[in-house]
């Protein structure tokens, strides 16, 4: 997986930040980022935090064949491995071109400069020989990666105790840490590299620059010297030209921050001595904060626990004594609701409900009585409608569908001539005529 480019807005501001003598820390143009150094729970196992970039190296040791040319040396061993973990540019089990300069870089920076006596790795010439690994794991990527490496390998094998060997005959007797104290290595020296990312073919110069910097960078100049002035190893690369000037201003600037670092070792490995020796916090535990063991951690509340019984019963005794019933409270506009605890929960409508409510009733109530009074009236008036049309004579013909709906009266109406006749009447003519021909 390819790490993301940086787009051409992201890249003229860092140039131009450059430029103004900025960088994104707020560091200046000289200045490291904060180091940290923290040892493991065993020997030889160390922690370096630069900045954001972490690395972690571990120091092994076992017990070969030596070298033919060399038969009276110890074997040094390192190895870099840039875990998928720090950055996601790096791919598991395959070597990038950055991971191969930073072991060659590494060995010229360790074992090239005799830092470390290998003669007194020795156990039997031509047999057996001690063979140190040294294991840099880098855990975060934040740039100037080499630094952080040096910085931890050399500090793991400072650290580091071998165990105590013992020949009698041909045989050799390894004793474990509990039989005898380990030994730890004869180091000359502690020779540290110190990144120097150049800018506008080498116009402007920065130490220690952050990932972000070694983006826009056209040039990197490594050295690695110990305090003592001595340059170990140099290497440029980014095909940029440097002057004499130039070198010689990075050596002066690289002695000033080796000698810092130096010290700073020095301090981490006598604060861990006095530590393991004294039995406290030491090795993993020591190194992690504990921020980030308990994330929820509070810091506590110092509270006076005395006589709190006494004090909570004044307090109790003096107090008021709250009223037993809430009264509702006037609302002062029609149609405002009041909700609360202890309230009644009024509309400021109710008496108007209630002035309503029996006026509705009110009303239906006589509507009631008037409608059986219309009702007595109107039956009334049939009746004497019905009583009228009898003495008349006229037929009434009343048409209903059901008892509740009202009563239709029909009257039929009067002929100018006479009334034609019915087939009643016809039908009682024709029996009459009959009966006198029966005659």
């Amino acid at each position: 997986m390819k790490d993301t480019p940086l787009s051409n807005c992201e890249r003229d501001f860092l140039l131009k930040a450059i430029q103004e003598k900025k960088r994104l820390d707020g560091r200046q143009t000289y200045d490291y980022r904060k180091i940290k150094i923290t040892f493991g729970t065993d020997y030889g196992c160390c922690f370096v935090d630069l900045g954001k970039t972490r690395v972690m190296g571990q120091v092994s040791c076992e017990l070969v064949a030596p070298k033919e040319n060399r038969p009276n040396e110890g074997i040094m061993f390192f190895n870099i491995e840039l875990s998928p973990m720090a950055s996601p540019a790096f791919e598991q089990g395959r070597q990038s071109e950055l991971s191969v300069k930073l072991n060659r870089q590494l060995e010229r920076c360790l074992r090239n400069s005799k830092c470390i006596d290998t003669e007194s790795l020795c156990v039997v010439s031509g047999e057996k020989v001690w063979q140190i690994r040294v294991d840099v794991h880098l855990l975060n990527h934040d740039g100037n990666l080499m630094d952080a490496a040096s910085i931890a390998a050399i500090s793991a094998l400072s650290h580091f105790r071998r165990p105590d060997v013992s020949i009698q005959g041909d045989e050799v007797t390894v004793y474990s840490q509990e039989e005898r104290d380990p030994i730890p290595l004869s180091i000359y020296h502690m020779p540290i590299s110190v990144s120097f990312s150049f800018f506008q073919q080498g116009t402007y110069l920065l130490v220690d620059p952050c990932e972000r910097e070694e983006r826009v960078m056209d040039g990197l100049l490594m050295i690695a010297m110990n305090k003592h002035r001595e340059i170990c190893s140099i290497q440029s690369s980014g095909g940029i030209m440097l002057l004499k000037d130039q070198v010689m201003r990075c050596s002066k600037i690289a002695s000033v921050k080796v000698s810092e670092i130096t010290e700073l070792i020095g301090k981490a490995l006598e604060n861990d001595k006095k530590a393991r020796k004294a039995g406290g916090r030491c090795g993993y535990a020591e190194s992690i904060p504990l921020e980030r063991i308990t994330a929820l951690k509070m810091d506590e509340t110092p509270m006076e626990m005395m006589d709190v019984t006494e004090r909570a019963n004044d307090i109790v005794q003096k107090a008021e004594v709250p009223p037993q019933m809430v009264p509702s409270p006037v609302v002062p506009v029609p149609g405002v609701g009041q909700v609360g605890q202890g309230l009644q929960n009024t509309w400021g409508l109710e008496e108007e409900e209630e002035e309503e409510e029996d006026e509705n009733e009110n009303e239906n109530g006589g509507s009631d009585n008037s409608g059986e009074e219309q009702e007595g009236r109107v039956s009334q008036m049939e009746e004497e409608k019905y009583e009228k049309e009898e003495r008349k004579g006229g037929d009434v013909v009343e048409i209903s569908d059901s008892e509740e709906e009202e009563v239709v009266i029909l009257h039929p109406e009067k002929p100018d001539k006479a009334p034609k006749k019915t087939e009643s009447s016809l039908h009682q003519k024709g029996a009459a005529s009959t009966k006198k021909r029966q005659k």
